[in-house]
């Protein structure tokens, strides 16, 4: 682990729930870094050996943590290594989009056991909260009884103000009204007791990188998720920031401009609503992007003429992010095909060194690493965080340090 990042904590540890502080940080490396010994633990989060050795015996104990191999052929007594027990845990995520709803169960390693999907015309709560209550019944009927009972919460990742869209969800406005005074915790609530968290859906899409990608150890950087509208999230300090009404990196609402000077928001070009538009103008379906993920060669000049759009306008929204903080690395994933996403962050690059950017530092442009299920991987992570993580992540300046 950087020194940063451990002093950062580890002085905040000193303040108060300093066992807790010290157990959450040992789990955030293990999730971060894989199996260590207790050695490499105490290295790594500047505590005494001894400290550790209670900790992990107490977590060992709780079943959040198993034990490895010992590893002989060293100097000294062999080393075992511990690693997150992967039933230790476990937690749902549930992602509402525009055309459809996926909810998953998710261990303590972050891994999805089992899920579900709901398509449907436009979201209606009733439908949508009927489906998780029939998933969780049918998940947890699948599991034994202790491991049904370490689930511990229900993160639902929804896009904010669904009621201000009925004319891209093709729903009226009063289809669409009970969305407005829902309140998703007390909706949840009528069938399970499990705490929730409510959370953007780009926002978790950020949170799914942040925690289980981020393959770079990027520590700061914004990040855009291409769904049926493009949205995003923020990383500062490796840690996604929420602001203060839990809509910060709001980035599809980025103000752009069109070919005649016009003002627009980004979601306007670049999101996917956009290409199935297009798709259906043209006489095509565009039910066909969500039918096949992997796959969109079909409609290869539509996809083509919409990517290169896209990518303009997201490399001016990304400079003008820079402006505001001086991110590292702009991040780019969403539900597209691996190959277009790949093209897309090559274009985004082509287009950022095209502009001015005097007085800025210009970011790396980077494909993201989750792919499609970030939103519900996303919701599914956060109360695992909110009860067992840090905020924010134990990364290292490298990573040879794993699996010793």
């Amino acid at each position: 682990m950087n020194s940063e990042f451990a002093t950062s904590f580890v002085l905040g540890a000193a303040q108060s729930g300093l066992r807790e502080f010290n157990e959450r940080l040992l789990l955030t490396i293990l999730r971060q870094l894989g199996p260590l010994a207790g050695t490499k633990l105490a290295a790594h989060a500047q505590l005494s050996a001894q400290t550790v050795s209670v900790i992990l015996r107490k977590l060992e104990s709780e079943n959040l943590l198993i034990r490895g191999a010992p590893q002989r052929g060293k100097v000294g007594k062999p080393q075992i290594p511990m690693a997150l027990n992967a039933a230790g845990a476990l937690s749902i995520g549930l992602k509402v989009g525009r055309r459809s709803a996926d909810v998953a169960l998710m261990d303590f390693t972050g891994c999805v056991r089992d899920r579900r999907t709901l398509h449907y015309p436009f979201p209606r709560p009733d439908e949508i909260f009927d489906f998780l209550e029939t998933a969780i019944t049918q998940m947890t009927g699948h599991l034994p009884a202790p491991l049904a009972d370490r689930i511990c919460g229900i993160g639902i990742a929804i896009p904010f103000e669904l009621w201000k869209w009925t004319d891209v969800l093709g729903a009226s406005a009063q289809d669409m009204l009970a969305w407005r005074d829902l309140d998703p915790s007390k909706r949840v609530a009528q069938f399970s007791d499990l705490p929730v968290s409510v959370i953007n859906d780009a926002t978790a899409a950020c949170h799914a990188e942040n925690a289980l990608g981020n393959p770079a150890g990027l520590a700061n950087y914004a990040y855009f998720f291409m769904g049926a509208f493009i949205g995003g999230g923020i990383v500062l300090d490796r840690a996604v920031y929420s602001g203060h009404f839990k809509n910060a990196g709001a980035l599809g609402s980025l103000q752009i401009s069109d070919t005649r000077g016009a003002p627009r928001q980004l979601l306007d070009s670049a999101s996917l609503n956009v290409l199935g538009d297009a798709i259906r103008k043209a006489g095509g379906d565009p039910s066909d992007l969500r039918r096949n993920m992997d796959d969109w060669s079909a409609h290869a000049p539509l996809v083509d003429a919409w990517c290169a759009t896209a990518a303009k306008d997201i490399a001016r929204a990304s400079l003008s992010a820079c402006a505001v903080i001086d991110f590292e690395a702009i991040v780019i994933d969403g539900a597209i095909p691996t190959d277009l996403r790949s093209q897309l962050v090559e274009r985004v690059g082509h287009e950022i060194a095209k502009l001015d950017g005097r007085g800025l530092v210009v970011p790396k442009i980077l494909p993201g690493s989750i792919g499609a299920d970030a939103r519900v991987i996303g919701a599914a992570h956060v109360p695992l965080q909110a009860r067992y993580f840090l905020h924010s992540n134990a990364t290292l300046a490298g990573s040879d340090d794993a699996q010793t």
